[in-house]
């Protein structure tokens, strides 16, 4: 089973994982992008800000995508995979294009391979704000408050459009409560 914890920045995504690997001790946890050498150079290029072209970004983050799925989803199709991020979110933060070139872009980058379950953190405006205000933000979270709120709204509508399961978690709730939620919902 191939799950993504998808959300906006400071959701608790990387809190979620740690706390999940405490748990499925035989899965295999990776990101997007980062998840594999290649993946953490692009990671660093895009989050550093450097890139002026949205196009440009793009094709770095499905560049990564490429590489991640042929170095780890591929090579653990028989494992329990947790990924933080995968296609859903490449797709909502590449909002420049029509969703149906961006969809077979990033099908065409994963071997049309998907989550089997989307598990979605869901911050509220206002919890968004607080957690904003007590960080350094990076290039992403520089966009602003009304930028992070479209792709949270872009996420849930792409889950759906691909036929990914989808699972709601408000992500203003305690860390034990979520991880809860989660363990309840992997089918192992």
């Amino acid at each position: 089973m191939y799950i993504a914890l998808e959300g906006i920045d400071t959701c608790g995504k990387s809190t979620q994982i740690l706390e999940l690997k405490r748990y499925f001790k035989e899965a295999l946890f990776t990101c997007e992008p980062g998840g594999t050498k290649i993946g953490s150079s692009i990671r660093d290029i895009v989050l550093n800000g450097n890139i002026k072209s949205s196009i440009a970004e793009m094709f770095l983050f499905l560049a990564d995508r490429a590489e991640h799925t042929q170095e780890i989803l591929q090579k653990s199709e028989q494992n329990l995979i947790i990924s933080d991020r995968s296609l859903v979110s490449g797709i909502a933060y590449a909002n420049i294009f029509e969703f149906e070139l961006l969809k077979k872009l990033n099908l065409l980058a994963t071997q049309n391979i998907v989550p089997d379950l989307v598990v979605l953190l869901k911050l509220s405006r206002q919890e968004l704000e607080c957690r904003l205000n007590k960080k350094q933000s990076d290039s992403i979270e520089q966009r602003g408050v009304e930028y992070l709120m479209n792709i949270q709204d872009k996420i849930t509508k792409i889950s759906q459009k691909l036929g990914i399961e989808l699972l709601v978690i408000d992500a203003s709730k305690d860390i034990s409560t979520i991880t809860s939620t989660i363990i309840k919902n992997i089918r192992t």
